[in-house]
């Protein structure tokens, strides 16, 4: 058995949440799973409907986007799994979708406004939106400097990846991220949720206010806090 069959698993245990989840449609998305300790992550392969998949055809990928175990092309996106890898050592699992209204907010190059008690109990930030990437990078090896377009937009901003474990990638999509390959998967799902929220918020009242800073802390901290009493 393959050294790196647990992460196979977890991969292909993830991957299948997608279409369960109405994350994905058809080919689109992808989630990989980690292993730090053998410096590799298992990736669903490029193209594959999701009925067709299983542990066996998850590629395994080094955290400098080279291919070790496999005998299918890694997803189209393996070089942004690895580059956040490389440089985000805190996270074990990384989810991207073209989930319908996370996409939305991404092509309309607008972050996420804060607006309820829902989008609150899971991070304390407006969810950050990526812009556009430079022609420059676009020429180059695009999904390779779409990890950095990531990783900048958190420098630029004062955002920490360990709290805000999602981002809109400006004209394209989401992407999140988590310790885990599921907790990973949860906030997608926790993203698309909040979109659509927010969306149906701007229908209802364009000049809808953000949460107020009092019930922001509140329903994070009673969550996440030092004195967090959410669940058992």
């Amino acid at each position: 058995m393959s050294k790196y069959q647990h992460i196979k698993q977890t991969a292909y245990d993830a991957n299948m949440q997608l279409p369960k989840l109405g994350l994905v449609l058809f080919t689109f998305g992808n989630v990989s799973a980690a292993d730090r300790a053998l410096g590799a992550f298992a990736i669903k392969p490029s193209g594959v409907p999701y009925e067709e998949l299983t542990p066996e055809k998850m590629v395994i990928v080094d955290f400098d986007g080279n291919t070790i175990e496999g005998d299918l092309r890694p997803s189209s996106d393996t070089k942004t799994h690895a580059v956040l890898y490389k440089n985000w050592e805190h996270i074990n699992g990384i989810v991207h979708t073209h989930s319908t209204y996370a996409t939305a907010w991404a092509q309309s190059q607008r972050d996420i406004p804060i607006f309820g008690t829902t989008h609150a109990d899971h991070l304390t930030a407006d969810i950050p939106c990526a812009p556009p990437m430079h022609d420059k990078m676009i020429e180059g090896d695009y999904e390779y400097q779409t990890g950095f377009q990531i990783m900048d937009t958190f420098k630029e901003q004062g955002l920490d990846y360990k709290e805000v474990e999602m981002v809109l990638v400006g004209n394209h999509a989401p992407f999140t991220w988590g310790k885990t390959a599921e907790k990973a998967v949860y906030n997608s799902a926790v993203l698309e949720a909040v979109a659509h929220m927010a969306y149906i918020t701007e229908q209802i009242n364009q000049s809808a206010p953000r949460l107020k800073d009092s019930l922001i802390k509140k329903h994070y901290e009673r969550k996440h806090g030092p004195d967090s009493y959410y669940g058992q």
